[in-house]
């Protein structure tokens, strides 16, 4: 008898806030309290926005979000955020505290209406963990052919660079690898 489809919570389609995106925005510079807007948009068409506060006043920071979640009256979301000192010994590295497992963590996401670590999700996964054992096997031997023409974009953006004091930079190295990969499979 066949196993019944269970239909997973996809990580990847989840909403998501990301520590890097605060600190890319500005957010996160020291002793500053700044609002804004998150939208989330698919094929170009917002599909959902919400409000946030930001606060580095205090020790942990802050971030609150406002929003409202299928039809329900708007909620209030805190969640702390700590840093730690960074390894290089050059300043700090921000994380998130998640309110539900309260482990530190650089991304949220959005499943049920809360933002949370990924681990206080029981039962969602990424994509690639529901793929079948033939997709994984076919994926191996015919996934660089089939992604080729999604590297040749990367090579050629327009800051891109290819060589660093004269010798080839590692991000070129590896995607000359994988377009000499799929084209071995194209002959």
């Amino acid at each position: 008898m066949a196993k019944p489809c269970t239909f997973p919570t996809l990580f990847d389609e989840a909403r998501q806030i990301n520590i890097s995106d605060l600190k890319k925005w500005g957010y996160l510079e020291p002793n500053q309290s700044k609002q804004g807007t998150i939208t989330w948009k698919t094929n170009g068409s917002p599909t959902g926005s919400i409000s946030m506060l930001v606060s580095t006043y205090t020790k942990p920071g802050y971030m609150t979000l406002t929003y409202s979640y299928a039809g329900e009256p708007e909620r209030h979301f805190k969640v702390k955020l700590i840093t730690l000192p960074s390894n290089l010994g050059k300043g700090v590295v921000w994380y998130f505290l998640c309110p539900s497992t309260h482990k530190r963590c650089r991304k949220l996401f959005m499943i049920d209406g809360y933002f949370l670590h990924r681990e206080a999700f029981k039962g969602a996964m990424y994509e690639s963990q529901t793929h079948s054992k033939k997709y994984r096997e076919l994926d191996k031997t015919m996934g660089a052919y089939l992604r080729r023409d999604w590297y040749y974009p990367e090579l050629y953006k327009k800051h891109s660079k290819k060589t660093y004091a004269g010798k080839p930079t590692k991000r070129y190295l590896r995607l000359m690898k994988l377009i000499e990969q799929g084209n071995r499979h194209s002959r």
